[in-house]
């Protein structure tokens, strides 16, 4: 089953790149059914096919990350009691990307806790991405900050994607993390856009920031020269040992608007239903999908977090006549 978008010159004419952030609070203050069924007729329109985009995430290292991320239970700065795990052989990398192909993935995604890879380990970072790529499975890699060089060598390894997320908005980014500034990020992000590398960039919601950090977030993400590819939103959740660990759950509801706001701005791109599916209900998950979420993580595991089972997703996008994409093309 393909990934369908059938979309006229004019709606890609009218794709913006220069969203104020009055104008995004004003579709945040919208009536939610209202904002709904905007984010609704997006969507259908540019993705009128109810297909959704199916990929796995592996941790090939874990732990022992030098960022001082707030959020993350990885992070050497946190007393989480996370097992930490050196970088994975590739033999390992293989069983895993056969095992999420056969569980109906289209994309394998491969995540390492680095401020950035030493070139000793980028040689098998290479050899990682060449071999998934035999499998018939579309790459995807984070592995933190990246010169040009590597992100030149990447490119030539023919990796699809490079997921590196802005996490919120860059007034509360200084509330997250103290080690890489949002400079770092935008500057990884244009090193990979300017060789060819799709790329994947969200964030984090509900980490204590505020309807104004959202809006700055999607501000960002909205106004970059080309929308990601893929928009990670993650719905947060507390890790044991993190400085973030008691923070308050927001209300689904605004999480369901960040998603909703997010296909507006972004009509083409991926929403991905990222980190927190296994704490939400079938009914926020459908909320999400129809807010224009078409894209989701299938596995028990993502990182450090649980996800909902393989045969749980099935079974809820079957009761939604929601089909699995096998062969994306966008």
């Amino acid at each position: 089953m393909q990934l369908i978008q059938r979309v006229s010159a004019m709606e890609i004419l009218d794709i913006r790149h220069n969203w104020s952030r009055e104008e995004i609070a004003s579709l945040f203050a919208l009536p939610f059914v209202r904002l709904l069924y905007q984010a609704l007729d997006t969507y259908q329109k540019y993705f009128p096919d109810a297909v959704m985009q199916i990929s796995s995430l592996l941790s090939i290292k874990t732990g022992s990350c030098p960022e001082d991320c707030a959020y993350c239970a990885q992070s050497s700065h946190h007393k989480s009691k996370i097992k930490t795990q050196d970088l994975l052989d590739l033999e390992t990398v293989i069983i895993a990307a056969k095992t999420a192909k056969a569980n109906g993935a289209t994309r394998f995604c491969m995540a390492a806790a680095w401020r950035f890879p030493s070139e000793k380990q980028f040689e098998l970072i290479l050899e990682m991405i060449k071999e998934v790529k035999k499998i018939g499975l579309e790459t995807c890699m984070s592995l933190g900050m990246l010169t040009k060089s590597q992100a030149v060598a990447l490119k030539a390894a023919d990796l699809d994607y490079y997921n590196h997320n802005l996490d919120t908005s860059p007034e509360y980014y200084k509330k997250i993390i103290s080690t890489r500034t949002y400079d770092d990020r935008i500057n990884t992000l244009k090193n990979l856009r300017d060789v060819g590398v799709k790329i994947c960039c969200g964030g984090i919601i509900g980490m204590g920031e505020g309807v104004e950090d959202r809006i700055g977030l999607l501000h960002q993400l909205a106004n970059f020269p080309g929308h990601p590819h893929s928009v990670p939103i993650n719905y947060f959740i507390p890790m044991q040992g993190t400085p973030l660990a008691n923070v308050n759950s927001i209300d689904p509801l605004d999480f369901v608007r960040v998603i909703a706001v997010t296909r507006i701005l972004m009509p083409r791109s991926l929403i991905r239903l990222a980190a927190g599916r296994e704490k939400m209900s079938d009914e926020l998950q459908t909320l999400c999908f129809c807010a224009g979420a078409n894209s989701i993580f299938c596995g028990e595991k993502l990182l450090t977090a649980k996800n909902p089972a393989v045969e749980k997703d099935c079974q809820l996008l079957q009761r939604l006549g929601i089909l699995r994409c096998y062969s994306e093309r966008t």
